[in-house]
């Protein structure tokens, strides 16, 4: 198993609740052959440029260990997924778990 950190860039219209959900259904996924090892929820960003029309996203991050199947499986679902704009996952040999890079812990 590997590391990796995985980030989604949610709509910027999305409620508190849909954000929750759409954190516990990728959740559930990742915890099926593997483990989170943290969550963070960025909240509500500017981006630097449009993205299907929105100016802001809702980001969320996850440090997780776990197969290389399992990360195919959520990018496949996350590219239809219409409550996500962007996502970005990357692959690692350590992760970092003490930092908070945007001061937000959960």
């Amino acid at each position: 198993m590997a590391f990796y950190e995985h980030t989604i860039v949610g709509k910027q219209d999305l409620s508190e609740k849909e954000v929750e959900s759409l954190i516990s259904k990728y959740s559930k996924i990742i915890d099926k052959s593997g483990k989170i090892l943290k969550t963070e929820k960025w909240g509500l960003l500017n981006l630097a440029n449009k993205i299907k029309k929105n100016k802001k996203g809702i980001f969320v991050h996850f440090k997780m260990e776990s197969e290389g199947k399992v990360v195919r499986e959520i990018e496949k679902l996350l590219s239809i997924d219409a409550n996500v704009i962007r996502y970005l996952t990357v692959k690692y040999n350590k992760l970092d778990l003490e930092n908070e890079y945007f001061g937000v812990k959960k």
